[in-house]
């Protein structure tokens, strides 16, 4: 109920604030417990991601963010489940996305949610040994692919997906971990446009 609630006042917000800065403020809220190391690696890769696009993002945590500032466009993202990676193996039902993003009558609206644990699940399906050394790091940049693969849709406007890239609609554990994945250009002329 609070996050509806929050959802709301958001909402209202972000209709009111258009237009007072550029970029776009993503506001970070977090269900459960959490690595730094995974969040500034989800940053990391998120704004690697978008660098041809054209978009400034500028990262904030929902708790510390001061709704009388103004902004240009704010996204508020909540993540479900443990954003971190622990040495407990996972029993978890595979089904459903690892994130989604809210809509009204066919309206794509600037709420998105993660599903951290189906991420997570992701990751481990697909790392080796020498990955789990580095699990939190990987877990992050899954993450900020996720997440960035959230931010076509809100920015376009568009449940529509993209063809290859990060916005295709379903990605792998071992895409998401991958050395590298970026936007397909169609996917940047779309952000572009919008």
């Amino acid at each position: 109920m609070r996050y509806v609630a929050a959802c709301i006042l958001w909402s209202a917000l972000f209709v009111s604030c258009a237009g007072a800065t550029t970029g776009i403020t993503i506001l970070l809220q977090f269900e459960n417990k959490h690595s730094d190391q995974s969040v500034e690696e989800m940053k990391r890769e998120m704004s690697a991601i978008m660098k041809d696009t054209g978009l400034a993002l500028d990262f904030r945590s929902l708790k510390d963010f001061n709704p009388n500032e103004a902004v240009t466009d704010l996204v508020v993202v909540k993540f479900s489940g443990t954003c971190q990676m622990d040495t407990m193996p996972l029993l978890f039902d595979e089904r459903g996305p690892l994130a989604f993003t809210h809509s009204t009558d066919g309206a794509v609206l600037p709420f998105s949610e993660v599903a951290c644990d189906r991420v997570r699940h992701s990751v481990e399906s697909a790392m080796w040994s020498g990955d789990h050394a580095r699990a939190d790091f990987l877990l992050g940049r899954a993450l900020g692919r996720v997440l960035a693969h959230e931010l076509v849709h809100i920015v376009a406007k568009s449940s529509k997906h993209g063809v290859k890239g990060i916005a295709k609609t379903a990605l792998s554990g071992g895409q998401l971990i991958a050395d590298r994945l970026e936007l397909d250009i169609n996917d940047v002329e779309r952000l572009h446009s919008h």
